[in-house]
């Protein structure tokens, strides 16, 4: 008797040091690849284009011409009033010692502009090839010595082009994993002091969620190397995103829990594992609905957002394991003392006090369909605003600040307003070359042709139409050129032609990919709750918050943010996040109101008492979430500050008005016909289900 126990007083102590001690052996194991998930990080133009769109073929193609993919460069000078004689002989004398010290196709020609302001040189190499790394030093290489000499007053000269453009944006991804991170972890530092009121509690949290996302980098390169998984700056970030921001709201259901066990049990083991029965089903509930939305990118046929869904539910999957298992661990060892100084003691009761959402579960109840009518009068009309937004995004605008690329854009765009300043690339096959060729002289819109690089299958021709980039105009010499060459086996690429392709495909993309995560959550919530319309309910309420969201963004982006365009995908990114997050608290929400149902009460008091317990925890969730999300505005790439934005907005939306006031309107108003077909919708009294199959969701004092 004495043997067994001491052998039951060892056990609490054991577990949470076995687990610690198995998660410092899977940090070693995970920290080598943790540090190399920088290397894997592509951000080149195919990394982000259509799989199977025709500029996607073009760039995997040049990789294969003699000298491999080329880096496309435009030296622009330029001085107010007309270029001087000095600085057309500075300008000449600095191409040369470009053709001289760096390996080019061919010798750069001069083009002046017709008001004589601006002269620009295409620059062409293949010495960089694919990576990345030597993209970057060409082109820094071609800055340092192209840069307007000491004595010559108001001449300007700037870098353009392509690979210009790209080496400016891979600086940004790059200088984005410091701040981005710091960042986040300081946001959620500060909310979690002010919710948990503890100078000690909201470090443990943190530091897990730190370590997952370790492990998420970890798992992320290893990923890489076994499946050739795409990674990219944007992609990486959010799942940085999703490690603090979704991982923070598991903690916060837990110690929530935690702490009222320990009021009621003496020993936090036991505590704990009560706690974890009790929420631990709703947490992994949750954390799949949002990786099997997340998952569901797999079907996009754009490479960004189709790699942004493996590693965003791997975020969202390690935050899961580390707030399942080594939180609870780390709060077990620490004992009470770490609320201090809200401390709950064994035998204690929490403050009874009116919460703010039982006061709005109260005015909700008064007239249910008059709230619930209003609030969809209100998300429809913000829904509205949706149609202001901006048109798409243009490259010259991606960026919140103006890098040397950007200028040289602009420039040129003023000076040359008659021709186009980048080629149209063609690849054609080498034995109809001369037709494709002359075809493409003959495409209304084309300014010149000319024939460049060939081997053995495929050649190479350069266009240059007559209309700027990015225009109406070239748009349409574009698809004329896709028109006529297509039949004689020929592709049309480049950077203007990748950009149409983006927006083709993100379209393509919301048609195909929003129906598969309706789909996937909805049978999820029909499995959870088993019933339809409450699933279909929620599934609405997070649709109606997306367009809301849509409509504040169209409302600020330009007047307020001074946006010139929006993302192509950010219509099927935001949708994506914001429904697979909004469902995961309307998870939370829903499934406490059935075991309030299964326990005997009537729809209409279950409603009220599920906000009531959990409108506090969801209301903290949401702050935190929509904060780590917010982050992202403060990054220097328009497209992150549209994604996060929507993102944040939306959650707030979700939080404070459709979970607290809308859906439990609605379930007031619908009554037991909520559960329609499930036995909950006919049954007055419902029979008791087995504690194990439904067990209680998340209770706050």
């Amino acid at each position: 008797m004495g043997a067994a126990s001491t052998t039951k007083r060892r056990r609490p102590r054991a577990v949470p040091w076995a687990l610690l001690g198995l998660w410092v052996a899977v940090l070693a194991l995970a920290g080598p690849f943790a540090g190399k998930l920088g290397d894997v990080q592509r951000d080149r133009a195919v990394d982000y284009l259509p799989a199977s769109a025709d500029s996607t073929q073009v760039a995997k193609i040049e990789e294969k011409l003699p000298g491999g993919e080329t880096t496309e460069l435009v030296l622009v000078y330029h001085r107010d009033g007309g270029l001087s004689a000095a600085d057309r002989k500075t300008a000449a004398g600095q191409v040369a010692a470009v053709e001289r010290e760096l390996k080019l196709v061919s010798t750069p020609t001069g083009v002046a502009s017709k008001d004589g302001s601006t002269l620009m040189y295409p620059v062409a190499s293949t010495a960089p090839g694919t990576d990345e790394e030597k993209r970057d030093a060409f082109v820094n290489d071609v800055r340092d010595v192209v840069k307007a000499p000491d004595g010559a007053d108001g001449l300007k000269v700037d870098v353009g082009g392509s690979g210009a453009l790209a080496t400016d944006a891979g600086e940004v991804y790059t200088s984005l994993d410091g701040p981005l991170l710091y960042t986040t972890v300081g946001v959620v530092a500060v909310l979690l002091i002010l919710i948990y009121r503890s100078p000690f509690l909201w470090l443990v949290p943190l530091a897990v969620g730190g370590i997952a996302n370790y492990l998420s980098m970890g798992v992320a390169y290893g990923l890489n190397q076994a499946f050739d998984t795409p990674i990219s700056g944007q992609s990486s970030g959010i799942m940085t995103i999703l490690v603090f921001g979704a991982g923070t709201d598991y903690a916060l259901l837990i110690v929530s829990r935690y702490r009222e066990e320990l009021r009621r049990i003496e020993r936090p083991y036991d505590a704990m594992r009560t706690a974890l029965r009790g929420c631990g089903p709703a947490v992994l509930a949750s954390s799949g609905t949002v990786a099997a939305g997340l998952f569901c990118l797999l079907a996009a046929d754009l490479n960004s957002s189709r790699g942004m869904g493996p590693l965003g539910a791997l975020g969202v999957l390690c935050a899961l394991v580390a707030m399942m298992t080594l939180l609870p661990a780390l709060l077990v060892l620490l004992g009470r003392r770490v609320f201090w100084p809200l401390v709950p003691a064994f035998g204690s009761e929490p403050k009874n006090r009116k919460s703010l959402f039982q006061s709005m579960g109260s005015s909700a109840g008064r007239r249910p369909l008059t709230v619930l009518a209003s609030g969809a009068v209100l998300l429809g009309a913000l829904a509205l605003g949706a149609f202001a937004l901006p048109g798409n995004l243009k490259q010259e605008d991606t960026f919140t600040s103006k890098p040397d690329s950007i200028a040289a854009m602009e420039t040129l765009a003023a000076a040359y307003p008659e021709r186009g300043t980048q080629s149209i690339s063609v690849i054609a096959l080498t034995d109809r070359a001369d037709r494709v060729l002359a075809d493409a002289k003959g495409v209304p819109g084309v300014d010149s042709a000319e024939r460049g690089r060939s081997s053995g299958q495929w050649t190479e021709i350069s266009v240059v139409a007559k209309a700027t980039p990015q225009t109406a105009a070239e748009t349409a010499t574009i698809e004329r050129l896709r028109d006529k060459l297509d039949p004689g086996g020929a592709y049309v690429g480049g950077p203007s032609a990748e950009q149409i392709d983006l927006e083709d495909t993100n379209r393509r993309d919301m048609w195909v990919v929003v129906p598969i995560v309706l789909a996937a959550v909805l049978l999820i919530l029909v499995v959870l709750l088993r019933a339809l319309i409450a699933p279909l309910l929620l599934l609405l309420a997070v649709v109606a918050v997306w367009g809301a969201s849509l409509g504040i963004a169209g409302l600020v982006f330009g007047p307020v943010f001074g946006f010139e365009g929006t993302d192509p995908g950010l219509g099927l990114l935001s949708f994506c996040f914001l429904v697979a997050l909004g469902v995961d608290y309307g998870i939370f929400l829903m499934h406490r109101m059935r075991e309030e149902c299964l326990a005997g009460a009537e729809t209409g008091p279950a409603a009220l008492t599920a906000l009531r317990t959990t409108g506090g925890v969801i209301a903290s969730a949401g702050l935190v979430l929509a904060a780590t999300f917010a982050v992202l505005t403060s990054m220097p790439m328009v497209q992150l500050v549209e994604l996060g934005f929507v993102i944040a907005v939306g959650v707030l939306l979700d939080t404070f008005l459709v979970r607290t006031y809308l859906v439990t309107s609605a379930s007031l108003a619908l009554g037991r016909k909520v559960w329609w077909p499930g036995p909950l919708s006919k049954a007055k009294t419902p029979p008791a289900e087995p504690e194990s199959s439904t067990p209680e969701l998340v209770r706050t004092p």
